[in-house]
């Protein structure tokens, strides 16, 4: 039997799922520096920005955002900057950033590849469609670029063509985590998550497949009302604090499925009492 969300709780779960599809859909997509660019190294980062702690990133974001400063053409500083800048919320500004960087790379697919990220964290999703288009090539497709158009569809309510297009990515990248979770996902936009669930598991099942994957299979099975499972998934890998974090968030969701559900209970029995 197919779990369905309930109607008026389906706005709350599109902005926490489409959170977490952008944080999933370019993911492993580094960009290489362009080699005509001089006059700037670009900064090392020690570790994936994605898995920065809150003072990691502000510690990373000064020191790229130094780098940048001198050199706004160089593509891989740029990049990381705008990534800093999103992970702490500053979408305008790391789309004013990308936007620069792409004006200095006009040809360089995972320059055009971050614009489109930073376009669609910004809410500029048809723009961001459009630029992920032109960066994809068909002789040489990247299952990267496929897979975050679908991302991009499911935010635009196109899930049917969303899920073609990660289905069109799996056929390049089998088994590929981030795209199996975004499918997952897709399933949760439009409330059938017993559907999610078993592409979560799928995904959160891969030998590559990264925390991410995993609070979204939490998510998903704590929204269906088990939740000492979810808790255990969450548990399993994250600090007691980060666990804490998402098991409250899964908390205030499931209150406010049940409340809906009571909500909608109770007008059913007015409805049905007004009619005898």
């Amino acid at each position: 039997m197919t779990t369905l969300v309930d109607t008026s709780l389906k706005t709350r779960l599109f902005q926490c799922t489409a959170t977490a599809m952008l944080a999933l859909m370019l993911a492993g997509c580094n960009t290489t520096r362009d080699k005509m660019t001089t006059g700037s190294i670009p900064v090392a980062l020690n570790k994936p920005v994605e898995t920065m702690n809150d003072q990691e990133v502000r510690s990373a974001t000064d020191r790229v955002g130094q780098a940048y400063e001198k050199n706004p053409r160089d593509p891989v500083n740029g990049v990381n900057y705008a990534n800093l800048l999103r992970m702490q919320g500053r979408d305008a500004q790391a789309l004013a950033v990308m936007q620069q960087v792409a004006i200095a790379n006009p040809q360089d697919r995972n320059v055009l590849a971050a614009y489109g990220k930073a376009q669609a964290a910004a809410g500029q999703l048809q723009q961001a469609l459009d630029t992920i288009g032109r960066a994809q090539t068909a002789d040489r497709p990247d299952w990267k670029l496929v897979s975050a158009e679908g991302a991009i569809l499911d935010q635009l309510g196109r899930s049917t063509e969303a899920r073609q297009r990660y289905r069109d990515a799996l056929d390049l990248q089998p088994g590929e985590p981030s795209i199996l979770s975004n499918l997952g996902m897709s399933y949760v936009l439009t409330g059938d998550l017993k559907s999610a669930e078993t592409y979560l598991r799928q995904a959160a099942g891969q030998p590559t497949a990264d925390s991410r994957v995993r609070q979204n299979l939490a998510l998903v099975v704590g929204l269906q009302g088990r939740f000492p499972e979810a808790e255990q998934i969450a548990r399993r890998e994250l600090s007691p604090q980060q666990a804490d974090a998402n098991l409250a968030y899964i908390r205030s969701m499931m209150s406010q499925q049940n409340s809906w559900q009571k909500l909608a209970a109770r007008d059913a029995g007015a409805a049905a009492g007004s009619t005898n």
